[in-house]
């Protein structure tokens, strides 16, 4: 999968650079993929890491292995146990990660999944021989980090606030098909950017970004200084809605599509230049 496929070109630009937006999504990945490995350690011991042993065997830390994804090259933590004797289907010891599996965190992550739709893309993943306790196992490690991540207090004011949908390719059912995940990302106070929060949705519609803003506020935000999003109808007063003192600006691609409408053929290349 390309990295074109997976980023909204429209969306991008709003950053400064392609890299910038891919970071964000790397870190879910890196998440997801190690609490997806720490549940495998678990189906693997027999026991979770708070619960009683029911082995002489147990966990002895991790080890650093780099994977390599649609997105680049990360570091994660790999959970070893002492007798050496756990071989992660996931990330193998002297292999690259299960093919697809990038695809799919980032939808995980989104509200929207239930446990049994979280259950079955993890089932999509280890595409072989495992058992429903092995899968049962990391379904719930990765669930109450996705629950967690979900419901994280926000920052009470954002400077600027992007949203928008981003379009990959994901394999459900033994089928590839499309998914949209809605994606709102905020500029901080110190100047930082964070993504406030993934969600899953069939129809892009105020009333869907009316239940997103809601969620946002929910959590902590008192007010949205700008907002930049695309020329959806009824976006601007789905806003107002909900933070009524934030300013809307139509995303800068979106208003020089709009333009050139205006504009003969052979002068567009120098007015969307311009």
């Amino acid at each position: 999968m390309k990295k074109e496929d997976l980023l909204s070109d429209d969306f991008l630009k709003q950053f400064k650079t392609g890299d910038e937006l891919s970071s964000f999504l790397k870190q879910i990945q890196k998440r997801g993929i190690e609490k997806m490995l720490e549940g495998e350690l678990d189906s693997h011991l027999g026991y979770g890491k708070h619960e009683k042993s029911t082995t002489s065997n147990s966990r002895n830390g991790y080890s650093q292995k780099k994977v390599r994804t649609s997105l680049g090259e990360s570091q994660i933590e790999v959970p070893r146990d002492r007798e050496a004797s756990f071989n992660p289907m996931l990330v193998p010891k002297r292999g690259s990660m299960v093919d697809g599996i990038e695809n799919v965190i980032i939808s995980l992550y989104a509200k929207g999944m239930s446990n049994s739709d979280i259950e079955e893309q993890i089932r999509e993943v280890y595409d072989f021989e495992v058992s429903t306790s092995t899968i049962s196992r990391i379904t719930d490690k990765i669930t109450n980090d996705i629950v967690a991540w979900q419901n994280r207090p926000l920052e009470p004011v954002y400077l600027i606030v992007w949203m928008d949908g981003i379009v990959f390719k994901v394999r459900e059912n033994s089928k590839v098909i499309n998914k949209t995940i809605y994606i709102a990302v905020g500029l901080r106070r110190d100047g930082k950017k964070e993504v406030l929060g993934l969600w899953l949705g069939k129809n892009e519609s105020a009333a869907f970004w009316m239940s997103v803003l809601t969620d946002i506020r929910a959590r902590g935000v008192e007010d949205l200084l700008i907002t930049a999003t695309d020329n959806l109808n009824g976006f601007t007063d789905t806003i107002k809605n909900v933070f009524p003192e934030a300013t809307t600006q139509i995303c800068v691609v979106h208003q020089i599509r709009n333009a050139c409408r205006y504009v003969v053929w052979k002068d567009k290349k120098s007015f969307t230049k311009d």
